[in-house]
Protein backbone atom coordinates (compact mmCIF):
# COMPACT_ATOMS: atom_id res chain seq x y z
CA UNK A 1 0.00 0.00 0.00
CA UNK A 2 1.20 3.60 -0.81
CA UNK A 3 0.32 7.00 -0.66
CA UNK A 4 0.33 9.95 -2.93
CA UNK A 5 -0.71 13.45 -2.92
CA UNK A 6 -0.56 16.43 -5.52
CA UNK A 7 0.26 19.65 -3.69
CA UNK A 8 0.97 23.21 -5.42
CA UNK A 9 5.07 23.82 -5.19
CA UNK A 10 4.69 27.42 -6.39
CA UNK A 11 3.96 27.76 -9.67
CA UNK A 12 5.07 24.01 -9.70
CA UNK A 13 2.48 21.14 -8.83
CA UNK A 14 4.70 18.00 -6.86
CA UNK A 15 3.46 14.48 -6.20
CA UNK A 16 4.39 13.29 -2.75
CA UNK A 17 4.47 10.16 -1.96
CA UNK A 18 4.89 8.14 1.63
CA UNK A 19 7.80 5.98 1.88
CA UNK A 20 7.47 2.49 3.84
CA UNK A 21 10.64 2.60 5.65
CA UNK A 22 11.61 2.57 9.71
CA UNK A 23 10.81 6.27 11.09
CA UNK A 24 13.87 6.56 12.62
CA UNK A 25 16.07 6.30 9.41
CA UNK A 26 17.35 9.86 9.71
CA UNK A 27 18.39 9.88 5.55
CA UNK A 28 20.69 12.79 4.80
CA UNK A 29 21.47 11.16 1.10
CA UNK A 30 19.59 10.37 -1.70
CA UNK A 31 19.88 9.13 -4.91
CA UNK A 32 17.00 8.13 -7.80
CA UNK A 33 17.82 5.90 -10.54
CA UNK A 34 15.73 6.77 -13.25
CA UNK A 35 15.87 3.11 -15.43
CA UNK A 36 14.72 1.39 -12.72
CA UNK A 37 12.35 4.33 -10.91
CA UNK A 38 14.00 3.13 -7.64
CA UNK A 39 14.54 5.76 -4.78
CA UNK A 40 17.78 5.08 -2.28
CA UNK A 41 18.30 6.82 1.34
CA UNK A 42 20.59 5.90 3.82
CA UNK A 43 20.67 6.75 7.35
CA UNK A 44 22.60 8.73 9.67
CA UNK A 45 21.60 7.09 12.66
CA UNK A 46 20.91 3.11 11.28
CA UNK A 47 23.88 3.18 8.63
CA UNK A 48 23.16 1.85 6.18
CA UNK A 49 20.95 1.53 2.69
CA UNK A 50 17.69 1.15 1.99
CA UNK A 51 15.99 1.94 -1.41
CA UNK A 52 12.04 1.62 -3.00
CA UNK A 53 9.84 2.35 -5.86
CA UNK A 54 9.74 6.10 -5.80
CA UNK A 55 6.16 5.79 -4.59
CA UNK A 56 6.91 3.99 -1.95
CA UNK A 57 5.93 0.13 -3.44
CA UNK A 58 8.93 -2.46 -2.44
CA UNK A 59 11.03 -1.42 0.21
CA UNK A 60 13.94 -3.13 0.96
CA UNK A 61 17.52 -3.05 2.46
CA UNK A 62 20.33 -2.50 0.23
CA UNK A 63 22.77 -2.66 3.00
CA UNK A 64 22.52 -3.56 5.77
CA UNK A 65 23.92 -1.55 9.07
CA UNK A 66 27.84 -1.51 9.13
CA UNK A 67 27.86 -3.77 5.40
CA UNK A 68 30.93 -3.01 3.68
CA UNK A 69 31.95 -1.06 6.25
CA UNK A 70 29.60 1.42 6.10
CA UNK A 71 29.05 4.91 8.28
CA UNK A 72 26.31 7.08 8.59
CA UNK A 73 25.52 7.92 5.52
CA UNK A 74 25.67 11.33 3.92
CA UNK A 75 26.15 12.24 0.14
CA UNK A 76 24.98 9.80 -2.86
CA UNK A 77 25.35 9.76 -6.50
CA UNK A 78 24.31 7.78 -9.12
CA UNK A 79 26.02 7.03 -12.69
CA UNK A 80 25.87 4.34 -14.86
CA UNK A 81 25.21 0.69 -12.50
CA UNK A 82 27.05 2.08 -9.61
CA UNK A 83 25.36 3.83 -6.91
CA UNK A 84 28.13 5.85 -5.02
CA UNK A 85 28.07 6.10 -1.30
CA UNK A 86 29.75 8.60 1.22
CA UNK A 87 29.75 7.90 5.38
CA UNK A 88 31.43 8.96 8.14
CA UNK A 89 31.65 8.19 11.91
CA UNK A 90 30.65 11.45 13.14
CA UNK A 91 33.03 11.62 15.79
CA UNK A 92 34.76 14.54 16.91
CA UNK A 93 38.12 12.04 17.87
CA UNK A 94 39.63 9.36 15.70
CA UNK A 95 37.07 10.47 13.09
CA UNK A 96 36.99 8.11 10.16
CA UNK A 97 34.95 8.15 6.68
CA UNK A 98 34.12 5.79 3.90
CA UNK A 99 33.35 5.82 0.19
CA UNK A 100 31.81 2.77 -1.22
CA UNK A 101 30.70 2.27 -5.20
CA UNK A 102 28.67 -0.41 -5.36
CA UNK A 103 26.32 -1.90 -8.40
CA UNK A 104 23.19 -1.37 -8.34
CA UNK A 105 22.09 -4.19 -10.10
CA UNK A 106 23.58 -6.93 -7.40
CA UNK A 107 24.42 -4.66 -4.64
CA UNK A 108 27.64 -6.10 -4.71
CA UNK A 109 30.95 -3.79 -3.74
CA UNK A 110 32.85 -2.67 -6.25
CA UNK A 111 35.62 -0.66 -4.29
CA UNK A 112 35.67 1.42 -0.82
CA UNK A 113 37.86 3.89 -0.24
CA UNK A 114 38.45 5.48 3.31
CA UNK A 115 39.98 8.39 5.06
CA UNK A 116 41.30 7.83 8.71
CA UNK A 117 44.23 9.42 9.11
CA UNK A 118 43.73 10.45 13.34
CA UNK A 119 42.30 14.56 11.95
CA UNK A 120 38.73 15.61 12.51
CA UNK A 121 37.01 15.05 8.27
CA UNK A 122 33.19 15.70 7.71
CA UNK A 123 33.47 14.51 4.14
CA UNK A 124 29.80 15.60 3.52
CA UNK A 125 28.60 15.27 -0.50
CA UNK A 126 30.32 14.12 -3.64
CA UNK A 127 30.37 14.78 -7.45
CA UNK A 128 31.76 12.14 -10.50
CA UNK A 129 33.50 13.97 -13.25
CA UNK A 130 33.16 12.84 -17.36
CA UNK A 131 36.71 11.24 -16.08
CA UNK A 132 35.10 9.23 -13.60
CA UNK A 133 37.02 11.13 -11.09
CA UNK A 134 35.29 11.36 -7.75
CA UNK A 135 35.43 15.04 -6.05
CA UNK A 136 34.50 15.25 -1.87
CA UNK A 137 33.76 18.36 -0.30
CA UNK A 138 34.99 18.11 3.60
CA UNK A 139 32.47 20.40 5.48
CA UNK A 140 34.96 21.24 8.48
CA UNK A 141 37.91 22.50 6.46
CA UNK A 142 38.93 24.26 3.55
CA UNK A 143 39.76 21.02 1.89
CA UNK A 144 38.29 19.32 -1.12
CA UNK A 145 39.18 15.40 -1.61
CA UNK A 146 39.29 13.81 -4.96
CA UNK A 147 39.81 9.68 -5.88
CA UNK A 148 41.52 9.59 -9.30
CA UNK A 149 40.07 6.03 -10.28
CA UNK A 150 41.34 3.26 -10.76
CA UNK A 151 44.02 4.98 -8.06
CA UNK A 152 42.83 3.96 -4.61
CA UNK A 153 44.26 7.41 -2.86
CA UNK A 154 42.16 9.91 -1.48
CA UNK A 155 44.14 12.69 -2.55
CA UNK A 156 43.85 16.69 -1.19
CA UNK A 157 42.72 18.49 -4.48
CA UNK A 158 42.28 21.83 -3.01
CA UNK A 159 42.51 23.79 0.48
CA UNK A 160 41.42 27.54 0.78
CA UNK A 161 39.86 29.95 2.73
CA UNK A 162 37.95 30.82 -0.35
CA UNK A 163 36.17 27.74 -0.70
CA UNK A 164 35.69 27.12 3.51
CA UNK A 165 33.21 24.28 5.02
CA UNK A 166 32.07 23.53 1.37
CA UNK A 167 28.30 21.29 1.61
CA UNK A 168 27.23 20.91 -1.74
CA UNK A 169 29.32 20.07 -4.70
CA UNK A 170 28.48 20.05 -8.63
CA UNK A 171 30.78 19.72 -11.86
CA UNK A 172 30.23 20.66 -15.21
CA UNK A 173 28.69 18.06 -18.10
CA UNK A 174 32.24 19.02 -19.65
CA UNK A 175 34.12 18.55 -16.59
CA UNK A 176 35.89 21.85 -16.81
CA UNK A 177 34.62 23.30 -13.79
CA UNK A 178 33.88 22.49 -10.23
CA UNK A 179 30.82 24.34 -8.15
CA UNK A 180 31.21 24.53 -4.52
CA UNK A 181 27.91 25.49 -1.89
CA UNK A 182 31.19 27.36 0.64
CA UNK A 183 30.53 29.60 3.51
CA UNK A 184 31.78 32.10 0.96
CA UNK A 185 28.95 31.35 -1.21
CA UNK A 186 28.94 29.52 -4.20
CA UNK A 187 32.08 29.08 -5.56
CA UNK A 188 33.41 28.21 -9.46
CA UNK A 189 36.64 26.52 -10.10
CA UNK A 190 38.60 25.47 -13.07
CA UNK A 191 39.52 22.00 -12.88
CA UNK A 192 42.97 22.04 -14.75
CA UNK A 193 44.16 25.01 -12.97
CA UNK A 194 42.03 24.94 -9.71
CA UNK A 195 41.72 28.74 -10.00
CA UNK A 196 38.61 30.37 -8.42
CA UNK A 197 37.02 32.47 -11.13
CA UNK A 198 34.10 34.30 -9.08
CA UNK A 199 33.81 36.35 -6.28
CA UNK A 200 32.57 35.22 -3.07
CA UNK A 201 29.03 36.17 -2.36
CA UNK A 202 26.89 35.83 0.48
CA UNK A 203 23.98 35.90 -1.51
CA UNK A 204 24.40 32.16 -1.88
CA UNK A 205 25.09 30.29 1.08
CA UNK A 206 22.83 28.35 3.04
CA UNK A 207 23.00 25.79 0.32
CA UNK A 208 22.75 22.03 1.13
CA UNK A 209 22.41 19.86 -1.62
CA UNK A 210 23.74 21.19 -5.13
CA UNK A 211 23.30 19.78 -8.65
CA UNK A 212 24.75 20.80 -11.83
CA UNK A 213 21.80 20.20 -14.93
CA UNK A 214 21.18 21.99 -18.62
CA UNK A 215 23.83 24.49 -17.47
CA UNK A 216 22.01 26.14 -14.97
CA UNK A 217 23.11 24.70 -11.11
CA UNK A 218 20.22 23.85 -8.46
CA UNK A 219 20.65 23.87 -5.06
CA UNK A 220 18.52 22.98 -1.49
CA UNK A 221 18.60 26.11 0.76
CA UNK A 222 18.04 24.78 3.99
CA UNK A 223 20.52 26.66 7.01
CA UNK A 224 17.14 29.52 7.93
CA UNK A 225 14.27 29.63 9.70
CA UNK A 226 11.13 28.34 7.79
CA UNK A 227 9.40 31.22 8.64
CA UNK A 228 11.65 33.80 6.64
CA UNK A 229 10.67 32.20 3.52
CA UNK A 230 14.51 32.30 2.37
CA UNK A 231 14.41 28.06 2.14
CA UNK A 232 13.88 26.25 -1.12
CA UNK A 233 14.92 24.57 -4.38
CA UNK A 234 16.77 27.61 -6.06
CA UNK A 235 17.63 27.49 -9.89
CA UNK A 236 21.08 29.56 -10.32
CA UNK A 237 21.63 30.32 -14.06
CA UNK A 238 24.97 30.10 -15.51
CA UNK A 239 26.25 32.16 -17.98
CA UNK A 240 27.42 30.34 -21.73
CA UNK A 241 30.91 29.22 -20.51
CA UNK A 242 29.83 28.50 -16.51
CA UNK A 243 31.94 31.01 -15.17
CA UNK A 244 29.10 33.58 -13.34
CA UNK A 245 26.19 33.10 -11.90
CA UNK A 246 23.74 35.70 -14.10
CA UNK A 247 19.91 34.66 -12.63
CA UNK A 248 18.48 33.24 -9.60
CA UNK A 249 14.89 32.18 -9.14
CA UNK A 250 13.06 29.82 -6.54
CA UNK A 251 10.88 27.16 -8.44
CA UNK A 252 10.18 25.32 -5.00
CA UNK A 253 9.47 26.74 -2.00
CA UNK A 254 9.43 24.09 1.33
CA UNK A 255 5.35 24.04 3.32
CA UNK A 256 5.86 24.55 6.89
CA UNK A 257 5.39 20.82 7.22
CA UNK A 258 8.63 20.16 5.40
CA UNK A 259 11.38 19.59 8.22
CA UNK A 260 15.06 20.24 6.81
CA UNK A 261 15.26 18.82 3.47
CA UNK A 262 18.73 17.95 2.75
CA UNK A 263 20.16 16.74 -0.46
CA UNK A 264 18.08 15.96 -3.56
CA UNK A 265 18.63 13.69 -6.87
CA UNK A 266 17.12 14.79 -10.55
CA UNK A 267 16.38 12.07 -12.79
CA UNK A 268 13.68 11.37 -15.35
CA UNK A 269 13.33 15.22 -15.39
CA UNK A 270 12.67 16.03 -12.11
CA UNK A 271 13.74 16.86 -9.00
CA UNK A 272 13.47 14.31 -5.73
CA UNK A 273 14.26 15.37 -1.99
CA UNK A 274 12.67 13.83 1.12
CA UNK A 275 10.63 16.97 2.53
CA UNK A 276 10.61 15.93 6.08
CA UNK A 277 14.14 14.36 7.04
CA UNK A 278 13.64 15.05 10.86
CA UNK A 279 17.48 16.36 11.47
CA UNK A 280 16.05 18.36 14.04
CA UNK A 281 14.95 15.29 15.98
CA UNK A 282 18.96 13.73 15.80
CA UNK A 283 21.84 13.81 18.34
CA UNK A 284 24.69 13.67 16.12
CA UNK A 285 26.86 13.35 19.06
CA UNK A 286 24.85 10.16 20.80
CA UNK A 287 23.80 9.27 17.30
CA UNK A 288 20.48 8.75 18.84
CA UNK A 289 16.38 10.02 18.31
CA UNK A 290 15.95 12.89 20.26
CA UNK A 291 12.33 12.35 20.98
CA UNK A 292 11.11 9.25 19.73
CA UNK A 293 7.18 10.14 19.66
CA UNK A 294 7.95 12.82 17.44
CA UNK A 295 9.04 10.50 14.54
CA UNK A 296 6.90 10.45 11.22
CA UNK A 297 6.72 8.38 7.81
CA UNK A 298 9.44 10.04 5.46
CA UNK A 299 7.67 12.03 2.58
CA UNK A 300 9.46 11.72 -0.98
CA UNK A 301 8.83 14.95 -2.74
CA UNK A 302 8.81 14.92 -7.36
CA UNK A 303 8.61 18.17 -8.65
CA UNK A 304 9.11 18.63 -12.14
CA UNK A 305 12.15 20.46 -13.59
CA UNK A 306 11.06 23.70 -15.66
Amino acid sequence: MFFVMLVSCTSQQSEVFQLQFEHDLIPEGIAVDGNTDRVYLNSLKREKIVFSKVNGQNPATFIDTREHGYLSGFGMTIKDDTLYALGNSLTKKRNSSVLLLLQLSTGHLIDSYSLNDGGFHYLNDLATSPKNNIFMTDSESNRIYQIQRPFKNIELFMDSEEVSNSNGIAISDDGDHLYLASTKGIRIVAMDSKEIVNRPNEKYTGIDGLKFYGNNLYGIVNMFSNENGRNGLYKYTLNTAGTKIVNTEKPVTFEKDDIIPTTFAIANGAFYFVANTQLDNFDEDKKAIVDPKRLQPYRLRKVPVE
